[in-house]
Parts: structure tokens; C-alpha cells; sequence
């Protein structure tokens, strides 16, 4: 909702610029008056960003607005003032500036804390030479008091899933670069609302998917998780995992796109008591929305945190006066995909009405479905092709190929979810040779 001055660590500590967590969830962060050539922008906020370069300021154009825009939607500061015919150095001067800026952003946690089995690593040279249990290691469970594999218990009987097609989606970590045009292209073609600003801080966040954004705590991933290890709890050892909450100056970044994992053995499939959410035979999670009643116990039950609920109304109301709200927004619409109302959970459908359709045109057709006709809008926004999605039943299918690959791993897999959403591992070259 608003563009800001992004700012090394270092030279925050020294200006006294501050970014703090609040009461209600939302981030906060000074404010500091630019000037450029003598000319000067006013109450600019602020982000300390991890991996700023010292000495240098970062500030997007494009915003602050006031024509032609609908009130909700002027946000920010023209930084086009400060503009200067492409130069690429210019020299700024910057004081500290009253107040506090309120912003709407959804993660505030900004480090994994040494948890390798979110985000899995591996560098390029234990990849290529050890075994995939040293790189890719399965967590562990206890099964009558003995570790075995996670994958190889279940709380529940598992359903034949070989008859028919059963859909699967890859993420690869190694591709993904977090620009977030799968996130814009799943609000648009689901019809997701937007919620504003001041819902956005009270974690009132309504994507479907979501892309975390993960900083290393030390300057790597891997001395993270030599950090974590080393800790051991002791009063005596003045070492806890607080310090591995505050991302390096100069750390390693990863993103990881997370929307709800189709689980074969949902969690929020066995609390729902009217049997709003139920799976399908070819891997989906469903919701039926007129039949749920709002009662939140898939939201909590839910260890990847990946469904929302309408706590209003979001079109034809005057709240939101965003695109659902007159004629021309609502012509943007999809008419696939129904409007959710208020009081009800929605999550990813994994874009059912794209598959559904290209299994119906095949029927029409008298064929079989083509590998490549089963999509999803964030596989086809991806243009790095970090997402892929397809039908695990067919063996020729490129994501039955992924499935089988050394570097596939599952989210949480310890929790036995049986997600049907897999992501590979991700493998940095650090070798700077």
C-alpha cells in the first residue's frame, strides 16, 4: 500500500530509524525528510531492509498519486520530485522526521531460525557428490518407541487414488525469485478480495497464496543451522534462539510460495463439523461455501496457515471501495468462480475450474487430456516455470517426473498431512570460484 525508503541496518542505527512490531500485528517504522538537489520530500516512511548496501537509499516511483485514482487508492509519496534524467548516483541528504508510519505488511517474522526443514538446502557440491538422505534427509517420527520415517506412518487408512486422475503440484525453491505474479494472477482469476489496509494489519490477509520471505540470521543458511544446533538451552550458555529472530546485514534470501497443500489426510477436513471442506478423488481440497457456517476450526487446524475468512461482506459495499464495488470492477470478474460472502472460509481451490474445463473439452473432443492443458493461474503466470501442476496418474505427466526426483520434499512433512503439493530443494552454488 505505500512505497518507502529502504535503508541498510547500519545506517538506520545511525539516523535512529526504527522499524517495531505493535500491539495488533501490524509493523510500524519512522519517518525521514529527503532532500535532493534541494529538493525535499516530506515524511517518507521507512523499511529497514537486510542486504541494503551501506551508504545507499531505495525509494520506488510510481506512487502518490491523487488524479484519476478512487481516495483508497492514494497512497504513497511522488518520488518523481526527486527525479534526476536517469542519473545513477545522486547524493541525498536525510534527517530523521516525527511520527511513526503504519504499514500493512503480512510477515513479520523475517528469519527461519535454523528450522532447515521449511526451507530446505544443499550447496553444490554436497549435491552433486553425497547421497540424497545427507542433503534431503526425511525427518524422523517415533513409531513404538523407535524413529522411523515420517512418510511411512499414517493416522489414517489411506484412500486408492490409481483410478482416475490425481492432480499434484511442484514448486521448485531453485526457481522461484518472489516477484509475485502468481499471487496477482490467483486474485484475479478467483475473484479474491481486497481487504485494504487497515484489514491487512489487523492479519485479516486474503491471498490465496502467499510467497514467505525467508533472511538467514547469520551470512548463511547453513551457519544457521549450525547455530541452532550449538544452542542448548542452558541459563549458563547466554545464548537463545532470540538472537537468530534478526536477519544478518548481509544475509542469504529465499522465497517459498505457500498455498493450501491438498492434503491427502487434511486436518481441517476432520473438524469441520458440517462438512464444509472434503477431498476428492483427484486430490482436491474442497470448499463448499454455502455450506459453511464460519466456525473457524479448518483456519486453526490448518499447520500451513493457508485459509481465510470473510469477515465482511467485500462487494457491493461501500467499506471497500476497491473493484467489486460498481459496474466496471465487477466486469473484471470472473464468472467461473463464484463471490464469496461474509462469514464463510475460502482458501486455494488449485484453480478447479481450469482443470474441470480442460478434462470437459478433452470429452467433447473424443481425446485424452494433453500433460500440458492441465494448469493452474499461478503455473501459468510463473514465467520461470517454478510452479508446475498435473495430473501424478499419468506416468508420462512432467510433474510425476518431478515427483520421482531426488531433490522433492513435502512441507511439514513430520506432521503427516500427505501434502499433494511438493517442493524441491534448493541448491546454491557457493563456490565463488
Amino acid at each position: 500500500w505505500d512505497n518507502y525508503l529502504t535503508v541498510s541496518k547500519k545506517d538506520a542505527s545511525d539516523l535512529g530509524l526504527i522499524n517495531e512490531t505493535v500491539a495488533n500485528g501490524g509493523l510500524d517504522g519512522s519517518y525521514v525528510n529527503i532532500t535532493v538537489e534541494g529538493t525535499t520530500l516530506s515524511g517518507v516512511p521507512v523499511i529497514i531492509q537486510p542486504g541494503q548496501a551501506e551508504g545507499t537509499m531505495g525509494l520506488a516511483l510510481g506512487y502518490g498519486r491523487l488524479s484519476g485514482m478512487k481516495q483508497e487508492m492514494q497512497v504513497g509519496v511522488n518520488a518523481y520530485s526527486l527525479y534526476r534524467n536517469f542519473n545513477s548516483v545522486q547524493t541525498v541528504a536525510i534527517e530523521k522526521a516525527a511520527g511513526m508510519h503504519e504499514f500493512a505488511c503480512v510477515q513479520l517474522h523475517k528469519t527461519l531460525m535454523g528450522r532447515g526443514d521449511i526451507i530446505k538446502e544443499a550447496t553444490l557440491e554436497d549435491f552433486s557428490t553425497k547421497p540424497a538422505s545427507e542433503w534431503n534427509h526425511v525427518p524422523q517420527v517415533s513409531l513404538d518407541h523407535q524413529e522411523v520415517p515420517a512418510n511411512t506412518v499414517d493416522l489414517w487408512e489411506a484412500f486408492d487414488r490409481s483410478v482416475g486422475h490425481h492432480f499434484n503440484m511442484s514448486i521448485d525453491l531453485n526457481s522461484c525469485t518472489g516477484c509475485g505474479a502468481c499471487v496477482i494472477a490467483c486474485s484475479a482469476e478467483n475473484n479474491v478480495p481486497v481487504v485494504g489496509k487497515k484489514e491487512i494489519r489487523l492479519s485479516r490477509d486474503m491471498h490465496w497464496l502467499r510467497i514467505d520471505r525467508y533472511y538467514s540470521s547469520e551470512d548463511t543458511f547453513s551457519e544457521d543451522n549450525e547455530k541452532k544446533d550449538a544452542i542448548s538451552g542452558a541459563i549458563e550458555s547466554k545464548r537463545s534462539f532470540g538472537e537468530m529472530e534478526d536477519p544478518a546485514a548481509n544475509p542469504q534470501v529465499a522465497f517459498q510460495p505457500v498455498m493450501c497443500q491438498h492434503c491427502n489426510h487434511a486436518p481441517c477436513e476432520t473438524v469441520c463439523p458440517v462438512a464444509a471442506t472434503v477431498h476428492s478423488r483427484q486430490g482436491h481440497n474442497h470448499m463448499a461455501y454455502n455450506r459453511c457456517v464460519g466456525t473457524r476450526y479448518c483456519a486453526n487446524n490448518c499447520p500451513y496457515k493457508v485459509r481465510r475468512f470473510n469477515w465482511f461482506l467485500y462487494n457491493n459495499n461501500d467499506e471497500f471501495d476497491y473493484h467489486m464495488n460498481n459496474d466496471l470492477g465487477k466486469m473484471v470478474l470472473n464468472p467461473d468462480v463464484n463471490v464469496r460472502s461474509r462469514g464463510v472460509m475460502e482458501k486455494c481451490s488449485w484453480c478447479i475450474q481450469m482443470s474441470q474445463k480442460s478434462i470437459l473439452d478433452a470429452k467433447r473432443e473424443g481425446r485424452e487430456v494433453k500433460d500440458e492443458e492441465f494448469q493452474t493461474a499461478c503455473s501459468n503466470a510463473c514465467s520461470n516455470g517454478a510452479i508446475v501442476f498435473g495430473d501424478v496418474n499419468n506416468p508420462e505427466s512432467e510433474v510425476s517426473r518431478l515427483k520421482e526426483d531426488d531433490r522433492m520434499y513435502h512441507l511439514l512433512e513430520h506432521v503427516g498431512t500427505k501434502p499433494n503439493v511438493f517442493y524441491h530443494v534448493k541448491v546454491r552454488n557457493s563456490n565463488e570460484a
